[in-house]
């Protein structure tokens, strides 16, 4: 800032030393005002008869040079007063000029001044330009990290969605294959289990048929000989005569676990022979029954053809 006000300065000061200078040259210091000459004393007068003509002559004469003398101070101030006019002018001038330059440098420095204020506006235009352009470019540059970032993101984003996609499918396809193959174990397993269940239940059914028929053989053959047993019973109590030969009864039976005759009924035949059949087997009132189950299951509702014994 002291470098910046050393112009200005310079040009007031070298305007005030060529004002003195211009003064100093314009004004005649060494002029003194010049000292009056001692007029002389006038002669005296001794002549006792004087000459009117000649003392009027030298009268006018002494009034001339006295007019002369004014007239010659008259000029003499006058010139002095056109000197200071001049020179009151000069300065007028040097002090015009004097103003016209302080004008003129106040106007330089005013100019200046505008000049260092636009500068510096400039300068700050300039500066808050750069500044805004930096901060626009660094909120650009900001923006431009933002959206790498956020691409970045959503590219890494994606990657992992498809990682996981992919893994999903990974484990997806390996869980149907494990469950294919599971399935197929698993129907593997069934139709080796039905195979071998089919097989055993042929093999149960084998055996249960040879037991069934074995059964079926042993409770038949139980059935034959309590049928017999029961029909002896009735024979034992039929009360037949020689007309009811050759003929036959069928009757139904219905016995109890015990072998107590619950109900019996003619299905047909000889109504002679039907008549003492039922008889018959009223009078036994129980008949012979097995205790097996299958047996009396056989026996329980029997039906029965009587002949009489010939």
């Amino acid at each position: 800032m002291q470098q910046k006000m050393t112009l200005p300065f310079v040009v007031s000061l070298l305007a005030h030393v060529g004002l003195v200078a211009v003064l100093a040259l314009g004004v005649d210091f060494s002029s003194k005002p010049k000292p009056v000459a001692p007029q002389p004393s006038a002669p005296v007068v001794q002549a006792v008869v004087v000459d009117q003509a000649k003392v009027q002559e030298q009268v006018e004469r002494i009034k001339q040079a006295k007019a002369a003398e004014a007239e010659a101070e008259r000029k003499r101030r006058a010139e002095e007063d056109r000197k200071a006019r001049a020179a009151q002018e000069k300065l007028k001038k040097l002090e015009l000029e004097r103003k016209r330059k302080e004008a003129e440098i106040k106007k330089a420095e005013e100019a200046a001044k505008q000049a260092k204020l636009k500068q510096k506006k400039e300068q700050d235009q300039a500066r808050k330009l750069a500044e805004q352009r930096k901060k626009e470019e660094q909120a650009k540059a900001k923006a431009e990290r933002e959206r790498k970032a956020a691409e970045d993101k959503a590219k890494a984003e994606a990657a992992e969605r498809k990682r996981k996609e992919d893994e999903r499918k990974r484990k997806a396809e390996a869980e149907r294959k494990r469950k294919e193959e599971e399935r197929k174990r698993k129907a593997a397993e069934e139709a080796a289990r039905k195979a071998r269940e089919a097989e055993l239940a042929e093999q149960l059914a084998a055996e249960q048929a040879q037991i069934e028929a074995a059964r079926s053989k042993k409770v038949l053959s139980e059935v034959d000989r309590y049928t017999v047993l029961i029909r002896q019973t009735i024979q034992r109590n039929l009360r037949t005569d020689t007309s009811m030969r050759g003929k036959e009864c069928r009757v139904n039976i219905r016995l109890a676990p015990d072998g107590f005759v619950i109900s019996s009924k003619t299905l047909g035949g000889d109504a002679n022979l039907c008549r003492v059949t039922q008889a018959a087997i009223n009078a036994a009132g129980k008949l012979p029954v097995s205790q097996e189950p299958d047996v009396y299951a056989k026996l329980k509702d029997i039906n029965l053809t009587v002949q009489p014994e010939q």
